[in-house]
């Protein structure tokens, strides 16, 4: 975490939660369909990602579930809310883990989170349709989360520097 103020925090967490709730709209426009449900590009995980960096692990947590939660009620339906609250978590999880080791780039840390989000979801799948059958959907959606999760980790590394720059006390 850097030495920015509380009041600094809670400002780039309401701006990251109001991006990640446009961005969530704007994948859901976007016709993007490879024939496996669940797969997306998770736009809006670039918010989490950032945070996590910006400001630490309990300001990205804090607007992963706020943005799951209000996008379910916005976009979406109560199933909708459990898989994407199943799949938040356990990248989530993954993604802090991954980060405090140190040893990995804001790619590897969405790259982890892209795959976990993708096997938390399958997870709650197989528990709510009470079969393993569709766990030949996992080469499909670890190479997805895979892909997914790494462009998302190279946008993440091309604006954190330039946030990281940007000083909100002199703005005044």
């Amino acid at each position: 975490m850097d030495t920015r103020t509380g009041t600094s925090n809670v400002a780039y967490m309401g701006l990251c939660l109001a991006l990640s709730l446009i961005l969530g709209y704007v994948e859901s426009l976007i016709p993007f369909n490879f024939g496996i449900p669940g797969v997306k590009l998770g736009l809006a995980n670039l918010c989490v990602v950032i945070l996590l960096y910006i400001c630490g692990w309990r300001e990205a947590l804090t607007v992963d579930l706020l943005r799951v939660i209000l996008s379910g009620f916005l976009f979406g339906n109560l199933s909708m809310i459990i898989y994407s609250l199943a799949g938040a978590i356990l990248s989530f999880v993954c993604m802090t883990l991954v980060h405090k080791t140190g040893r990995f780039s804001p790619i590897g840390v969405s790259l982890t989170g892209g795959v976990t989000h993708n096997m938390g979801q399958l997870t709650v799948a197989v528990l709510v349709l009470g079969t393993t059958r569709i766990v030949y959907y996992v080469p499909a959606l670890i190479i997805s989360g895979a892909l997914t999760g790494a462009l998302l980790g190279f946008i993440s590394s091309l604006v954190l520097p330039v946030l990281n720059r940007f000083d909100p006390t002199k703005l005044v």
